[in-house]
């Protein structure tokens, strides 16, 4: 029996005997479920499911984009995480972008493209705990791709926001998301035969390797990230000068060598107990521990006895967010190239410390911690700068 309990989510009640697949697309949903309708493992479902999204919401995700995996498993004795976050060039220097005349990397275009982690995160997760094929469980997504789906109006309206920087400036995009030279209206049928032809040709790759499933899988992984995809990628790069929200265009430092030396990892999730439940985050390559500190700042507040649709709950709720975002700010890096005080982070002592701060009124404050061994300078306006770089402030995303 499968039971999410009424009232934990505004979502609906779901209750039965055979499995339960959610998403935040009814077609992404259905392509988890017929995987496991055919005898599929879960593993085999969320792979379909996400492959999926990436076709029916452009606007949230996409073949480059990254992925974090949380999953529990009986083979590895508990939860595990897949850092499906690709690392930035090589070439991303900060001499390269001050040479640029840039302080901040823009949000939008090239010069913040890391190296697409989806792809490898999905294909380690199929690998070692799936059980299906890489094209059983590809069959949807290139089918979206391919036969057209019908387009919701939060992406129509994304890419009416956009339209017009298309048309000047990521024509490419355009080529796509405009083919009669408007965005697609509300509920239109969408295809992107772009899309399923190179997934596609990964399968043409794959079955090339002969008939063993793993081998299958390595051989896609190779042609994504040694193969015609990191070509393709590097040539963009190399040769497109995008314009991004800084006002000027600029060509893009991903390289096939940067792709090459990647790959997705496989390690322990961060936890912290609260009451009877033990919570699991991704590391401090994710901003996942900001919601174990939020737990940690919680828990000797009270907020246990207040209702949650309460004033009281909520001013609580929001300045604990507040203190450990602003510790993110302060503390959080790649831990391969950083060390990140995680343990001291989510320590009673330390948010005892800093649950002092929360007072009776909003803060309108950024206040990190003070941590012994760690210096920093945190330019509140520059982070201010940082966050409508990366929101897109006086520009616009790419779908």
């Amino acid at each position: 029996m499968t039971q999410v309990p009424f009232g934990f989510t505004s979502r609906p009640e779901i209750l039965g005997t055979f499995g339960v697949v959610a998403s935040t697309h009814w077609l992404a949903t259905a392509a988890g479920m017929a995987v496991l309708e055919k005898g599929g493992n879960a593993f085999d479902a969320a792979v379909a499911t996400g492959f999926a999204l990436q076709v029916v919401e452009p606007h949230l995700n996409g073949p480059a984009g990254d992925v974090p995996i949380l999953f529990h498993s009986v083979k590895e004795g508990g939860v595990r995480v897949v850092c499906g976050q690709g690392t930035a060039p090589a070439g991303a220097t900060i001499a390269h972008y001050k040479g640029l005349g840039l302080d901040m990397v823009p949000g939008t275009g090239h010069l913040p493209a890391v190296v697409p982690g989806s792809f490898d995160a999905w294909m380690i997760l199929l690998r070692d705990h799936g059980t299906m094929r890489l094209a059983d469980v590809l069959e949807y997504a290139i089918g979206y791709a391919a036969d057209g789906y019908a387009m919701v109006p939060r992406v129509s309206d994304a890419i009416a926001n956009v339209a017009d920087l298309f048309r000047h400036e990521w024509q490419t995009s355009a080529a796509i998301y405009l083919k009669n030279g408007a965005a697609p209206g509300h509920f239109a049928r969408f295809r992107n035969p772009a899309l399923a032809e190179t997934y596609r040709r990964i399968l043409r790759e794959a079955a090339a390797a002969g008939g063993d499933r793993e081998a299958q899988i390595e051989a896609a992984r190779r042609a994504w990230y040694k193969g015609f995809v990191a070509e393709a990628i590097d040539t963009f790069c190399r040769t497109q000068s995008v314009m991004d929200v800084s006002g000027r265009p600029h060509k893009g430092l991903l390289t096939g060598d940067d792709m090459a030396r990647w790959q997705a990892s496989v390690e322990a999730p961060l936890t912290y107990d609260y009451g009877r439940y033990t919570i699991a985050k991704c590391g401090a390559w994710s901003q996942g521990p900001t919601m174990l500190q939020q737990l940690a700042l919680l828990k000797g507040s009270g907020i246990d006895t207040l209702s949650p649709t309460s004033p009281e709950f909520v001013h609580l709720a929001v300045e604990a967010a507040k203190l450990a975002f602003a510790d993110r700010e302060a503390f959080y890096g790649d831990p391969a190239f950083a060390k990140v005080p995680m343990e001291t982070l989510l320590s009673d002592a330390y948010n005892d410390a800093r649950r002092k701060l929360i007072g009776d009124r909003a803060s309108l404050e950024l206040r990190p911690g003070s941590i012994e061994g760690y210096t920093f300078k945190l330019d509140v306006g520059a982070a201010t700068k940082r966050a409508d770089l990366k929101n897109g402030a006086g520009g616009s995303g790419e779908p």
